[in-house]
């Protein structure tokens, strides 16, 4: 069974369609709360995760001394981490664009016009018609934001997905059906051995990054590269020597990483 990306607005529906579909594949959900939960497992700190969320950075992100760049390098990282079983329905995330270019990924943009996603959410009663449409156009547009800011892409382009639902005609259980008669085709692939060592590489130098950046080093200072399991090679600089090992010492102590190789200069001030 490959991986399933399902990407969405609210009021479409989409969080039912993951878990029927997680059910009837007998595969994980990999929702919001889920992937946090796969986030302390591999030893992120809860309190990292706060303001983990999908909105590009803003002026007073910035004024309070937050790191999106941090917060995108834990988010990816996670996705790649879940996605090494090969199996498994991961709710948004940027998960249908970090893992385009692995074949066995799947990818579903369950759409709806937005009339129909405000009645999913008055349906209750406990939203007005009103409140319902200013949630889903704000969310729309943070949405869209933080997917222009972390990957340069529209969340809503077809050509980042393999099948797009209606499901204002399909509905929940329709739109089942067809992601469960899509994934029988022959050319949906399974993870094979190399796709799933290389995510488990790239989950490990995305949780290298996500330490680089806690401790203040830039992204114009370092370069990351993971050529096999366990181990990283580090390219970059620091202005100090006690830098270049503080940098050294925060790698060494990202779990999973079982050997480093040193490409890091001392430059002074000035020096380059």
């Amino acid at each position: 069974m490959p991986l399933i990306t399902i990407s969405a607005g609210v009021g479409c529906e989409a969080e039912k369609i993951a878990r029927l579909v997680s059910e009837a594949a007998k595969i994980d959900l990999y929702d919001d709360q889920r992937l946090q939960q796969e986030a302390v497992r591999m030893g992120l700190r809860s309190e990292d995760l706060k303001g983990l969320d999908e909105k590009a950075p803003g002026f007073f992100d910035v004024l309070l001394g937050r790191s999106p760049e941090l917060y995108l390098n834990i988010m990816e990282s996670v996705i790649y981490e879940v996605s090494r079983s090969g199996q498994g329905v991961i709710m948004g995330h940027g998960s249908q664009f970090l893992l385009r270019d692995f074949g066995c990924a799947f990818h579903v943009l369950i759409h709806a016009s937005e009339p129909y996603r405000i009645k999913q959410l008055t349906a209750d009663g406990r939203l007005s018609s009103k409140a319902a449409e200013k949630m889903i156009r704000k969310t729309d547009h943070e949405r869209r934001g933080f997917l222009r800011f972390s990957f340069h892409m529209e969340w809503n382009d077809p050509s980042l997905y393999d099948l797009v639902i209606n499901t204002e005609k399909f509905g929940a259980e329709g739109a089942v059906k067809l992601i469960l008669d899509a994934l029988k085709s022959q050319g949906i692939q399974e993870c094979g051995l190399t796709t799933l060592d290389a995510m488990e590489r790239m989950s490990l130098m995305k949780r290298v990054e996500a330490a680089l950046l806690k401790e203040q080093f830039s992204f114009t200072q370092f370069h990351v590269e993971a050529p096999e399991k366990g181990a990283i090679q580090i390219f970059g600089y620091t202005t100090t020597a006690d830098n270049k090992e503080r940098m050294l010492e925060a790698v060494r102590k990202v779990p999973g990483v079982s050997r480093v190789v040193d490409e890091v200069g001392v430059l002074p001030p000035g020096g380059y």
